[in-house]
């Protein structure tokens, strides 16, 4: 396993990162404890999970992922050891069974939500506290082109900030990042923490891989200049780069299959070019989804690549990523495709 630094905080994070999201839906309590006893053999120190988690996000099912993993890190021990991360979720209607709705990027909601994190994760603090997703209204979640509203209502930056430094003083929280963020935002985000002395964020969570590499338009420079590095979800599209759904395929029990909502990778031009990937992986005797893993850790500003698996035989093949360096020849056949179809799914 390689380590990497999470930004200035003298921590050590594994190159691949364990994403829950599964766990408590697709995954069972038995199998997610099978999954990160696989997954922490192999090296890595890093988990990743949320608030919100498992997905589809559900009422009943809301918080099932830290309980999970609660239950495993009071079997296993070692939490001193580990590089553990949760998030809590900004403002959605879609989520409103949250804090009967009126969640925001607050002192109140921040606190609340960082003690019943703490409190499932059988914890008592958290390494990295992430922001889900902004609490004002801009493009994340597939969303390219930002649309501006002179009214604005969401919970001013240096708020949110001042919150997170108070669970930094309290012991709970070590370090704080984003995700889904913006330039503008991760910028301010920095402007604010020099002015006021406060803490700055370690990390940005944002999507990425062969499909939408939108990261590297705004933020890829401010990720390596200001040592705020990518841990890059979503690195293999909901899957649909290992070409399991190509031509219509659904297999059982895959995410694509159980949940139309996850059809963001999976338009007309993301299919073409997802065969392009495919074929160039074969061509040159490469598992699709091992090449599109190996290019995401490669790429010079991603802290962490956070991997996700319905099964141990599927964690084990991500895994076996990290072993995988991707020849001169398959990174320029990489960026052809890209030149000629990119972005196709941001």
């Amino acid at each position: 396993m390689q380590y990497r630094p999470l930004g200035n905080t003298g921590l050590g994070v594994s190159a691949l990162c364990l994403g829950t999201m599964t766990f408590g839906e697709q995954n069972t309590e038995a199998e997610a404890h099978a999954q990160l006893d696989r997954a922490v053999d192999a090296g890595i120190n890093f988990i990743d999970t949320a608030e919100m988690y498992p997905v589809p996000p559900r009422a009943e099912t809301q918080g099932r992922t830290e309980l999970h993993i609660g239950t495993w890190l009071k079997r296993s021990g070692g939490r001193d050891r580990l590089i553990l991360a949760s998030k809590v979720a900004g403002p959605g209607a879609w989520i409103s069974y949250l804090r009967d709705g009126h969640n925001r990027l607050d002192r109140a909601n921040i606190s609340a939500a960082l003690d019943a994190s703490l409190k499932r994760l059988q914890t008592d603090y958290l390494d990295l506290y992430q922001l889900h997703w902004p609490d004002r209204d801009t493009n994340f979640f597939g969303k390219l082109g930002y649309e501006h509203s002179a009214e604005d209502h969401s919970i001013p930056l240096i708020e949110t900030l001042e919150a997170l430094a108070e669970q930094v003083r309290a012991g709970k929280v070590r370090y704080f990042g984003v995700s889904n963020e913006t330039p503008w935002g991760l910028m301010t985000y920095l402007k604010l923490a020099e002015q006021h002395g406060l803490p700055r964020p370690v990390s940005i969570q944002n999507p990425y891989n062969l499909l939408n590499r939108t990261f590297e338009i705004g933020l890829a420079e401010i990720a390596l200049r200001e040592r705020c590095g990518l841990l890059a979800y979503s690195p293999m599209a909901f899957g649909v780069l290992s070409g399991k759904y190509l031509n219509g395929v659904r297999p059982p029990r895959a995410r694509l299959t159980l949940f139309e909502r996850f059809s963001r990778y999976s338009n007309p031009e993301a299919e073409r070019a997802t065969a392009a990937y495919v074929a160039l992986a074969r061509e040159h005797g490469l598992d699709p989804a091992q090449m599109a893993l190996a290019w995401v850790t490669s790429r010079p500003f991603v802290t962490s690549n956070i991997i996700g698996a319905t099964s141990l035989e599927q964690l084990g093949r991500n895994l076996a990523s990290l072993d995988l360096t991707l020849s001169e020849e398959v990174i320029a056949g990489i960026e052809a495709i890209h030149q000629r179809q990119p972005n196709p799914a941001p």
